[in-house]
């Protein structure tokens, strides 16, 4: 539970407090990390902190809803404070300025150089303003009193984020990690190398027992490596090398020379000339060794001592973070390991856990443990994404960029949740099964294929009534497993008619067809996306086949 009431909510946002942006400014911009879900830097862009804004606090244009979110923050410093009706009449003749292209260009012209006008212009809201919806969002740490009550049910276009609204839905971009118990090591007889970076910030390197670096906590249930990009990957060459050198007693006095070691980072480092104990600890690099040390621990002696770099630094810190990431620049680590510690990624993972925590495991970090549950990657969720909600099936052969140029793009966005890779999830599962229904066996095993016709549902989704509720409050349809029959149903029966249309399309190409190239060339899959909707809406226009939202209702 967060704490809402001033000025402790100012504890939330430290990052965003400063001297020259006044506090519901700050307020404003976590509540777009936290709440639409978007990077800081999106955020604050999104944000208008100075004088002469004219009523606008901060503006967001979402592409999913086709809306123009125009927001107004405000934080009141007493506990029982309400909100009437006088702030939001006053926010709605803000909003009286985007009205239309004139009353816009009008406002940005009084405006003269303030940052509305900038956020206007990088927004291209006057191209935007007659074919985008306008919304108003007030957001505060307040309730409504009964004035504002009866005056928001007049205003359909006014949305209120209010004190139980932001404590009910709150996501924690943190890790719920248990406290570990104090680790000792015995370094008598050997010498311990210091570095000092400043006063509260040191670093020792010193030859540690592989039989005491085993017994440290949460090594067996992976909460050790919490901050470290990648979890054990098993058995790969290099970690069936590890554990080769293991069981070789006679490398054991050799191995600080030929292995890397290991870092950890902990809150308390206290030394001595005999001893180190740890307090708080975490393994930011050197997973891979430390769990190949504790699965052959039967194997270890008192000569195999590990080089280890122990860092005292406070965990939750940006420098903390600049350690684990440049720790693990080597090869072999991928762009989607340096997201593993991202606040969009651990929100979206504790949401799935509060969600679906008995079916699936949202997977944001490569060898993790996922308790026995159905896996989601938040790789194959930034390619449903991809598909579904960018609508570019034919990019999804360059994934690298899910995690890179893309990845905003693709996650930080507020339409991005559980419930919605869920629904891909789901969908793209029965996708795989018609997909064997497909005359030509190269298209239906080849994985762009399968992006594309996720592509195809989403715009025929779209045509539904029921089907843009799905797009537009999918945890309605998707969080209980009771509700979950007649949604199969209905996406089996689309897939079933796609099926049959793209056998005729592809039967008309000849098997030696370049599908490869076709399902990678932007103008082809529209093209043949645009003809399979439009085959499917004629049948349902023509009453041959019912419609999405009748398949759903029959069930």
């Amino acid at each position: 539970m967060i704490t809402l009431e001033y000025p402790k909510l100012l504890n939330l946002f430290p990052e965003h407090c400063d001297p020259k942006r006044n506090e519901s400014a700050s307020f404003l911009i976590w509540y777009f990390e936290n709440y639409l879900r978007l990077e800081s830097i999106d955020a604050l862009d999104a944000v208008c902190d100075q004088r002469g804004d004219k009523g606008v606090d901060g503006i967001y244009v979402s592409e999913d809803s086709n809306t123009i979110e125009i927001y107004q923050s405000k934080l009141s410093q007493r506990s029982d404070a309400t909100i009437g009706d006088t702030p939001l009449k006053e926010f709605a003749g803000t909003l009286l300025q985007f009205a239309n292209r004139n009353s816009l260009e009008a406002m940005m012209n009084s405006a003269g150089a303030a940052e509305v006008s900038n956020l206007i212009r990088r927004l291209d809201l006057l191209n935007k303003i007659g074919t985008y919806e306008i919304r108003g969002v007030f957001v505060c740490n307040s309730e409504l009193d009964n004035n504002g009550r009866a005056f928001l049910a007049s205003q359909p276009t006014i949305k209120f984020v209010g004190r139980s609204t932001l404590e009910n839905t709150y996501l924690s971009p943190k890790r719920d990690l248990p406290i570990s118990e104090p680790a000792q090591f015995d370094v008598s007889g050997y010498e311990v190398a210091t570095y000092y970076v400043s006063q509260t910030n040191n670093s020792l390197i010193a030859p540690l027992k592989a039989s005491e670096l085993v017994k440290m906590k949460g090594i067996a249930d992976q909460s050790i490596f919490a901050y470290n990009v990648r979890g054990p990957l098993g058995r790969t060459q290099v970690n069936k090398d590890i554990a080769a050198s293991i069981r070789d007693k006679s490398k054991h006095k050799l191995f600080p020379l030929f292995h890397n070691g290991i870092t950890i980072i902990a809150d308390s480092v206290e030394a001595d000339k005999d001893k180190i104990t740890l307090q708080n600890y975490y393994v930011v690099n050197g997973c891979q060794s430390l769990s190949a040390l504790y699965s052959n621990s039967t194997h270890l002696s008192e000569d195999l001592r590990v080089l280890a770099k122990i860092i005292k630094i406070d965990i939750s810190s940006g420098l903390s973070e600049m350690i684990t990431q440049f720790s693990n620049n080597q090869n072999g680590v991928k762009a989607r390991d340096f997201k593993s510690n991202n606040p969009i990624q651990i929100r979206l993972q504790n949401e799935f856990k509060s969600a679906f925590g008995k079916e699936f495991h949202y997977e944001v970090k490569r060898g993790e443990d996922n308790e026995g549950l159905e896996t989601i990657t938040n790789e194959a969720a930034g390619l449903y994404l991809m598909s579904f909600d960018l609508k570019e099936p034919w990019a999804t052969h360059r994934k690298y960029q899910v995690f890179e140029e893309k990845y905003s793009e693709l996650f930080g966005r507020p339409g991005v949740s559980a419930d919605k890779i869920t629904l891909c999830h789901l969908i793209a599962g029965r996708i795989d099964a018609a997909l064997r229904e497909l005359n030509n066996s190269l298209f239906a095993k080849y994985i762009l294929s399968k992006f594309l016709i996720l592509y195809v549902v989403r715009l025929i989704l779209e045509q539904d009534t029921v089907g843009r509720q799905i797009l537009e409050k999918p945890e309605d349809f998707v969080r209980s497993t009771s509700s979950r029959p007649a949604l199969i149903k209905a996406i089996d029966a689309i897939l079933d008619d796609v099926i049959i249309d793209l056998n005729h399309e592809l039967g008309q190409l000849g098997d030696e067809f370049d599908y490869r190239g076709k399902l990678r060339d932007e103008k082809w899959s529209k093209e043949l996306a645009h003809r399979l909707v439009a085959d499917h809406e004629k049948l349902v226009k023509r009453e041959r086949i019912p419609s999405f939202g009748d398949q759903y209702r029959a069930v």
